[in-house]
């Protein structure tokens, strides 16, 4: 059966965000996982986090910025991570080393890293190299804290010039970096909006112990897991079968919207697809 944890970023948004970790609780969620969390401090987060009984399972390192401020307002100034851009090299080592300061603080054992957007003309073969670079350090760093950096392909509609977006290019950097602390996120929305065929990579990659980290949402609409293209009931249950124990993450747009109660009223489909 999978663990699943709520997306605090994309669930409950009719609450403001502190209070989204007690109504994941009751509505009987026992892991959350997040965006970026650097608007609020690592205590007031971890005050919410224990009152609910909840376990943190993931966040995002910072997409940019400096300092925390930077950070914290960063994705909405159109960042999309640092990791794959020469010249960037002490604005990435700043937003590792703050999230390493959160995840210890939440006991958190996952941090997933942006690559970045593509500049435009930019050297293909120098962003990865960079990549490679600052994952290698990076990784270094979370391993004296027993922490595991994830990376993630995502699809080029949702987010156009991404730097990572086949699950086969992931497995290759995790190869290429060969540190024991990092893996692939795999968000089998995006996986299906790129590629398409999400049952045979489910079956090519999780036997290899390099996916550490899988999200879920229906396609195309990214909305509950119980309608769309994806049969998440014949997937789950193979994810089940392929010996998969981590986390499943609910990164989904609930239809009610923000609407009161909206997500709330969605979370049926754990009925209706779990194996």
């Amino acid at each position: 059966m999978p663990r699943f944890a709520a997306n605090l970023s994309f669930l409950y948004n009719e609450l403001p965000f502190l209070e989204r970790f007690a109504a994941a609780a009751e509505d009987g969620f026992a892991g959350v996982e997040f965006l970026f969390p650097y608007a609020w401090t690592a205590g007031e987060i971890d005050q919410v986090l224990r009152q609910a009984g909840l376990q943190q399972v993931l966040l995002n390192a910072p997409p940019g910025g400096a300092d925390l401020t930077s950070m914290a307002s960063a994705w909405d100034r159109g960042e999309r991570g640092t990791a794959c851009l020469p010249g960037r090299e002490a604005e990435f080592r700043a937003g590792i080393t703050e999230a390493l300061r959160y995840a210890q603080i939440l006991q958190c054992p996952r941090i997933h890293v942006m690559a970045g957007l593509v500049p435009q003309g930019a050297d293909v073969a120098a962003l990865h190299a960079c990549y490679v670079h600052n994952l290698r350090w990076a990784a270094e760093q979370a391993a004296a804290q027993g922490c595991t950096l994830l990376i993630e392909p995502i699809n080029p509609r949702d987010m156009p010039g991404y730097f990572l977006r086949q699950q086969a290019q992931a497995h290759a950097v995790v190869a290429e970096v060969g540190a024991a602390n990092l893996q692939v996120q795999m968000d089998l929305y995006h996986c299906q909006v790129t590629e398409g065929d999400v049952a045979s990579k489910l079956r090519q990659y999780l036997p290899t112990g390099a996916v550490g980290h899988i999200q879920i949402a229906s396609v195309p609409e990214r909305q509950e897991p119980d309608a769309g293209e994806l049969n998440y009931g014949y997937l789950l249950a193979l994810v089940d079968s392929l010996g998969y124990a981590g986390w499943v993450g609910c990164e989904y747009r609930p239809r009610g919207g923000a609407t009161l109660g909206a997500t709330r009223a969605g979370l049926r489909w754990r009925k209706t697809v779990s194996p």
